[in-house]
């Protein structure tokens, strides 16, 4: 069979922003009962009833969030919707609902757009939550993208960041540090190809991490866990920016201090081995790195025996009075105060 090596490329200009808007979304579909009106109209029409409404938004921009040399649209339209709906599953809430909007420049045709937008489906088709709305518009600096994930939740139900006491135990969900040294090795790659655009990568031996980096996954399954167990966290956020930057959140929301411990980090072992190969410390990754999109909570330690031996959770330090500052244990026993060194947007442009 010939390769077609010049694909289909379909001007945006020939369909305009509402026939755009049809295009890409004519294939959604509304499972939710509390979605009234979706795509459509001026705006979306939720009847929660009882529920309380919980919603977020973010936004993804090329070069400062993303790089399309190394991230497929597809898995970026993925991970737009994913880490929005992280932000609602760490209230403790149901996520129900996404909009989506764009500002594309005209470097993109519509078969890439499509490619975004499948990734988009996909998310929200994995996740169950219905695409309602959003926005096209023209850019002049690259491909932005913006996702509000709304959610319902029960009254009393909520799990706020600034519920932690002295005494409760600091747990997080999952490993950590992945995400970010995948970014390295997608980063290294990238400078490999650079010199040899003639290069095959092989990224097998990193699948783990570059998956972790590319198509994340929101723990909604925690969410789901925890209510299993009975377990109402004290408090809880999740982690976007780095393990160091969301224990002070939680200390400055919570007015507690935080004992973190070195070797209770949990560190996949493809993160061990690329921290090695590129001669990075291992904790300073997982405390700075970012971008894991796991929970961190804390929990009373009379819920303890509900959690322990439980390989989704892991208990990595406890909460005490706010007088005692945050501080990392090390594995010799030292105590280091903990600032934050994680995700910057606005300082980190590249």
């Amino acid at each position: 069979m010939i390769e077609d090596k010049n694909p289909k490329r379909t001007p945006l200009s020939e369909l305009g922003e509402f026939r755009l808007i049809e295009h890409l979304t004519q294939h959604f579909e509304m499972k939710q009962k509390s979605t009234i009106k979706g795509i459509g109209d001026d705006a979306a029409v939720l009847n929660f009833g009882k529920k309380q409404v919980v919603v977020s938004t973010d936004l993804l921009v090329e070069g400062v969030h993303f790089d399309l040399s190394y991230v497929p649209l597809k898995h970026l339209g993925y991970k737009a919707v994913v880490v929005n709906l992280s932000d609602i599953y760490a209230m403790n809430a149901k996520a129900s609902q996404i909009t989506v909007s764009i500002a594309v420049s005209n470097r993109f045709p519509l078969e890439a757009l499509e490619e975004l937008y499948a990734g988009i489906s996909t998310a929200a088709k994995l996740y169950n939550v219905d695409v309602v709305g959003g926005d096209t518009t023209s850019s002049t600096s690259g491909l932005i993208v913006s996702v509000t994930a709304l959610g319902e939740i029960d009254k009393g139900d909520e799990v706020w960041r600034s519920g932690a006491k002295p005494n409760d135990l600091l747990v997080v969900s999952g490993d950590i540090g992945g995400a970010y040294m995948g970014l390295q090795i997608l980063k290294r790659e990238k400078e490999v190809f650079k010199v040899n655009p003639n290069s095959q990568p092989d990224l097998s031996m990193y699948a783990y991490i570059v998956e972790r980096q590319l198509k994340p996954e929101a723990r909604k399954d925690i969410v789901q866990l925890l209510k299993q167990l009975e377990v109402k966290p004290t408090s809880m956020m999740d982690i976007s920016d780095g393990l160091s930057s969301e224990v002070l959140h939680l200390c400055k929301e919570s007015n507690v201090g935080m004992d973190v411990y070195e070797n209770k980090i949990p560190l996949d072992p493809q993160v061990i081995s690329s921290c090695e190969e590129f001669n990075i410390d291992s904790t300073t990754v997982a405390l700075n790195g970012g971008e894991d999109y796991e929970l961190l909570m804390t929990i009373s330690q009379e819920d303890y025996p509900k959690i322990k031996g439980n390989p989704n959770l892991t208990v990595i330090g406890y909460v005490t009075e706010k007088e005692r500052g945050a501080h990392l244990i090390t594995r010799a026993d030292e105590k280091i105060a903990i600032i934050a060194k994680g995700w910057n947007a606005l300082k980190n442009p590249s």
